[in-house]
């Protein structure tokens, strides 16, 4: 990975503001955001609160997990257009001389949700009965249990150093009131057909009686509430540091939360009940990995579409990237076809490993990456889907009609001055959501990522399965030790976002700013994991940045090329690399990240 020397500015006012640190900017005249430099720590997120909730910490003496998880936490009070404390989330947790662990904050379907009930149900009131999807793409009947706050108190009670009250300070100073940002004031202004139908919603997202403008001040009494109930249940528990968190985890949900949640859910036509809530735990999971020219990557399990990345990496490992010429015809095409393959397997084969046999080791073997080569046609663009054929026939829906307004997420990521390394992808519970009555938590819709119709499927619907989701983060090691974390937001697109972003840095010697902005595809050759799971053969997104030639070129080879925006990727990752002495940041200004380091 190359090093870049470039002037380095020491900007103390913005170091006065954030308590003291201080921010280093590399000016770059290649990129368009500056390189983020430090030497002691580095966290990454959506927005700037987000930013400031995760130094505060880190500036107290917390590590990257207690900053992560203030991060997260004040993701889901400022971040709501994205995620919200209803969602969900997959953690990769890195400590200094630790193996890398996962952490699985997903919830599951709850145990009323059957194909039986969703074929049999009625449209809900936005819906076409001839067009709309097996499981709604919005509304109660989509909620899965809520998994990302388990998740976040599991990793910590295991990894932390700090107490809940002490990193959801940030979190609840903001829902006493925040500027809206912009974007947020568009997802509740577009989301208003949704809103009318739920009026707690509305009384939350408009709770002056219009929809916050940009700047205006937005508070979340209700927020205020649970997050004070939840820091008073670990006051008031006996015990050590682990014992006052797990306090906090029973509060909410084998304790009022729980309650007022299945209650609102049962009263409103919703599936979650009291014991799906308090038979949840969220789990800590063994990453699945492969290595890429003598690095090591780290991914969360089958459960996600994490392998993917390392199914097209064990694909892409047999040729000589580098020697085609960054974004070529010739290498798009074969990163593209590459990427194909590798999502044919998600399609066929990923699902939640406690309900089905996942052919895990056969899929991530270098063996059988070699074996997938010989599909790739130098020629001529992959028109079908094409999963390895070991595990027999499947028949998946057909469907290439769009799903509308399903998907939004965020990305935190976080290293300390020990080393230790916080990579997450929270998730779920985006505008338009339901709000679940006084609590102020917004429900997911992450249940329609499962499959109704297609029984045999690892990813099938059925009560207590966790839906197979598109949230990935990433860690990339050498010989050991992490030099690479990054996670981003864009749904089916994230892994191939970061995998070009890795490509870039690994085999172009990029920095991680110029791997981030350089232009970039994004195939929708695939079943998509929302609502309609529809499949649009040979379709591929190209920034415009790249040349018409090779525009042009890939429109020969049969890819059916849109050509969009030049910034009009879908995803916006955040990048931390761990150089020697030095943190390199990264941050994507495709979609608003924000970096800071020390």
């Amino acid at each position: 990975m190359k090093k870049v020397s470039t002037k380095v500015q020491v900007l103390s006012a913005i170091g006065a503001v954030l308590g003291g640190a201080v921010l280093l900017v590399a000016q770059n005249p290649a990129t368009m955001f500056p390189v983020v430099r430090g030497t002691k720590y580095m966290l990454g997120a959506g927005n700037s609160l987000e930013v400031a909730a995760g130094v505060q910490i880190l500036e107290k003496g917390g590590n990257a997990v207690d900053a992560g998880v203030a991060s997260v936490l004040a993701a889901s009070i400022t971040e709501m257009d994205h995620f919200g404390l209803g969602g969900e989330m997959p953690i990769l947790i890195k400590m200094k001389d630790k193996p890398v662990v996962v952490i699985s904050g997903v919830g599951p379907a709850p145990a009323l949700a059957t194909p039986e009930f969703f074929r049999n149900r009625k449209p809900e009131p936005w819906e076409e009965k001839a067009t709309m999807p097996p499981i709604p793409a919005n509304g109660i009947l989509a909620a899965t249990v809520p998994g990302v706050f388990d998740g976040l108190m599991l990793a910590l009670e295991k990894y932390g150093t700090m107490s809940f009250a002490q990193v959801a300070a940030p979190a609840l100073e903001y829902t006493k009131g925040f500027p809206t940002p912009e974007i947020l004031s568009s997802y509740i202004g577009t989301s208003k057909q949704y809103l009318e139908l739920w009026p707690v919603s509305m009384k939350f997202f408009q709770p002056n009686g219009h929809v916050p403008q940009p700047g205006e001040i937005f508070s979340e009494p209700s927020l205020t509430r649970t997050l004070e109930q939840l820091a008073a249940a670990e006051k008031k528990a006996k015990g050590n540091r682990v014992a006052k968190i797990e306090a906090v985890r029973n509060y909410f949900y084998r304790g009022p939360i729980a309650k007022q949640i299945a209650e609102f859910s049962e009263k409103n036509g919703g599936l979650i009940r009291y014991d799906d809530m308090a038979k949840f735990h969220a789990e800590i999971d063994t990453p699945r990995t492969t290595t890429y020219r003598g690095y090591e990557i780290q991914k969360p399990g089958f459960w996600t579409q994490g392998p993917v990345m390392l199914e097209a990496l064990n694909i892409l490992e047999g040729y000589d990237l580098k020697a085609m010429g960054h974004n070529s015809p010739k290498y798009l095409h074969t990163v593209l076809e590459a990427v194909k393959l590798a999502f044919a397997d998600r399609d066929r084969y990923y699902g939640d490993p406690k309900f089905s046999k996942i052919p895990e080791d056969t899929l991530l073997s270098k063996a059988y990456g070699k074996q997938r080569m010989a599909d790739i046609d130098q020629a001529r663009a992959m028109m079908d889907s094409r999963p390895g054929a070991f595990g027999g026939p499947l028949a998946m829906a057909q469907t290439t009609r769009p799903t509308e307004g399903v998907a939004d997420t965020t990305c935190v990521d976080a290293v300390d001055s020990q080393g230790n390394v916080f990579s997450a992808t929270p998730s779920g519970a985006w505008l338009p959501s339901v709000i679940a009555g006084d609590t102020g938590i917004p429900l997911g819709t992450r249940l329609q990522c499962l499959l109704v119709n297609t029984p045999a499927h690892a990813n099938s619907l059925v009560g207590g399965k966790r839906p197979r989701v598109t949230l990935s983060p990433t860690m990339v090691l050498k010989d050991g030790k992490p030099v690479l974390a990054m996670s981003t937001p864009g749904g089916d697109n994230q892994d191939q976002a970061m995998l070009q972003v890795l490509l870039n840095i690994i085999d172009f010697g990029m920095t991680p700013q110029e791997a981030v902005e350089a232009p970039r595809f994004q195939s929708e050759h695939f079943y998509a994991t929302f609502a309609n799971h529809e499949f649009i053969a040979g379709k591929v997104n190209i920034e415009d940045r790249i040349s018409k030639e090779t525009l042009d070129a890939m429109t020969k080879l049969g890819h059916k090329v849109t050509v969009s925006r030049p910034w009009s990727n879908g995803s916006a990752p955040v990048v931390i690399q761990l150089d020697g002495a030095t943190i390199n940041g990264a941050a994507d200004p495709r979609r608003g990240r924000f970096i800071f380091g020390r």
